[in-house]
């Protein structure tokens, strides 16, 4: 991952949520490879995220494990607040927690299950942003990037509508507050992932599942989560995309070119 170099990162602290497996993890290495300082949030995965906290270490960088459910209300501060005050600042955030839950037709959708799912997809990405105003106006700008999905623009694939539709509101979210925070240095992007070979997918796609979906990608295979990491880094370097703001990028091998 430090391959090439990413020069105005280094030094930089960034919080990234739903840190501890997939395409989380791979940004908070990747972020730590070009010498940022990360926070590095999960739920219930702390062994995971110690491991990724530790890599970071073994890299010569400086992570932090964060605890935190964001899907509930007053859970987000916390963790912003401790990551920014551990560190001494805030320089960007990648709103990266998320989660289908479990694919359910509407029509046997619960008004629980769509209390779940629209307040760790929803929710957690607003109190997150809303948490992480304050300290990046301080640092004098910043960039939040956040991570929606393929689905929110064809509607997700059996069973994930409310996923897709949440996905959605994230997407429509990036462009909204990109235009309310513009004035502060603050630039607001985000990232959609195709179909990634990520624990997401080996929970909640089966076989058969992953099959078709990979027929319908012109590479002809799943993407990985280090594929993804390139464009979290480029919407979170100033130097690389100051001038880009309100801007969702497709990662999806061709699956879908909008």
């Amino acid at each position: 991952m430090a391959a090439f170099s990413v020069p105005d990162l280094a030094g930089k602290v960034f919080l990234v949520t739903g840190a501890s497996t997939g395409i989380g993890a791979a940004v908070a290495r990747g972020l730590a490879a070009q010498g940022a300082r990360v926070a590095v949030h999960y739920n219930a995965s702390r062994a995971k995220a110690e491991a990724v906290v530790a890599d970071i270490a073994k890299g010569g960088g400086e992570g932090l494990a964060v605890a935190g459910d964001l899907s509930r209300v007053g859970g987000a501060e916390p963790v912003v607040d401790r990551a920014a005050t551990h560190f001494g600042r805030l320089d960007g955030l990648i709103n990266n927690a998320g989660s289908l839950v479990k694919r359910v037709p509407i029509a046997d959708f619960t008004e629980a299950l769509y209390d779940e799912v629209m307040n760790l997809n929803v929710r957690a990405v607003v109190a997150a942003s809303r948490a992480a105003i304050p300290h990046l106006r301080k640092a004098g700008g910043g960039a939040i990037v956040n991570t929606t999905s393929i689905a929110a623009r064809h509607g997700g694939g059996p069973g994930a509508v409310m996923y897709a539709s949440s996905k959605g509101f994230v997407s429509t979210f990036t462009r909204g507050l990109a235009k309310e925070l513009v004035k502060d240095n603050i630039r607001v992007n985000a990232v959609s992932p195709g179909v990634i070979a990520t624990p997401f997918h080996e929970r909640f796609s089966t076989a058969e599942q992953i099959k078709a979906m990979t027929a319908t990608i012109p590479m002809g295979r799943l993407g990985s989560s280090e594929e993804c990491v390139g464009t979290y880094l480029y919407l979170a370097s100033a130097v690389l995309s100051g001038y880009v703001t309100g801007q969702v990028i497709e990662v999806n091998g061709g699956q879908l070119m909008p």
